[in-house]
């Protein structure tokens, strides 16, 4: 498997086909799904037809994939995914971060740290411009770990959902960080 990065805790490593058993079950936690679609179960069928495709995807204009499985580096565990997507195929200038941990591995920073190298390494490695990352409204504890990341509050849009879910009437929340800024936190982090 191809390790694409590692933090102190944590290898990022490329999806395989036999991930399909750690999909299944960290999307059957109706906590893990709870603001992805309201706690229902995504069905293997789908995981293996639709979800697995986007994982293994790579794009060009990366050299690599935009998904990558999260494993604890002390043990080799599955933890979730980690999600550096350019919004554009043939362009890295955006992409967007996003992360979907068992509920096991919450709390413990690995949400942080994985965004922190992922940022890092867009930054620094691909001509990334611009992060932008989303959630719920309601979903404080991601909004937290965006802000920890650097992101800033952009702004709060409604979408026109299909199958609304409890929270969603108070709409989704936008957080950004440009390369500019970044440069900027990094050299008052050094300097301070």
């Amino acid at each position: 498997m191809s390790t694409f990065l590692e933090t102190p805790r944590l290898v990022l490593r490329a999806f395989t086909e036999s991930d399909v058993d750690h999909l299944v079950e960290l999307d059957s936690d109706p906590a893990v799904m709870r603001f992805i679609n309201g706690g229902r179960p995504t069905p293997r069928e789908r995981v293996r037809g639709r979800v697995m495709p986007q994982l293994l995807h790579d794009f060009a204009c990366l050299g690599t994939r935009g998904f990558w499985a999260a494993e604890e580096r002390s043990s080799g565990r599955f933890l979730g995914w980690f999600e550096y997507l350019p919004l554009a195929e043939d362009s890295a200038e955006v992409v967007e971060l996003g992360y979907r941990l068992r509920r096991d591995a919450w709390g413990v920073g690995y949400a942080t740290e994985g965004s922190r190298a992922l940022v890092h390494k867009g930054f620094t490695d691909f001509d990334v411009q611009r992060v932008t990352a989303n959630t719920m409204t309601v979903n404080t504890a991601s909004r937290s770990v965006m802000a920890k990341v650097g992101l800033t509050f952009t702004r709060t849009y409604f979408g026109n959902w299909s199958n609304a879910i409890e929270g969603s009437e108070h709409g989704e929340v936008e957080y950004t960080l440009t390369r500019s800024d970044w440069t900027r936190q990094r050299k008052t982090e050094t300097d301070g």
